[in-house]
């Protein structure tokens, strides 16, 4: 198939594509006489890999990682348990950020209500501070 009809099939830009290609992510693709690209089903399960990864938003070097380990099958997986282990304590340090971002906007929220001018608005006030 070629980029546009992987592109469809897959869900991801042409753009990000050739991207994930330039980044060693997809391998090479063959190329016609007129120097299309043309894609296989493996190519299609690499892309799908690649996209499953950055869902759990696993950076482009940590796939890189992943993609050097799973075609090394024989080797032990212990560094893809630390590297999604390093990837859950992100997400926690995350989630711990969002809590504290929320919890300051609502604090912000309370200080005003919609009957107030700019003048008089509690945000805007806090905001200044």
């Amino acid at each position: 198939m070629k980029i546009g009809e992987l592109s469809k099939t897959s869900g991801c830009s042409i753009q990000t594509i050739r991207y994930y290609e330039r980044e060693g992510l997809l391998s090479e693709p063959e190329r016609t006489e007129g120097n299309f690209r043309l894609y296989d089903v493996t190519a299609l399960k690499q892309l799908e890999f690649v996209k499953h990864c950055r869902s759990l938003d696993i950076s482009l070097i940590d796939i890189k990682r992943l993609i050097d380990l799973k075609n090394k099958p024989e080797e032990s997986c212990s560094s893809v348990n630390e590297l999604i282990k390093q990837q859950l304590d992100l997400v926690n340090k995350r989630i711990k950020e969002l809590k504290a971002l929320k919890n300051e906007l609502q604090q912000m929220a309370s200080t005003c209500n919609s009957d107030n001018t700019i003048e008089g608005c509690g945000i805007i006030k806090s905001l200044d501070s």
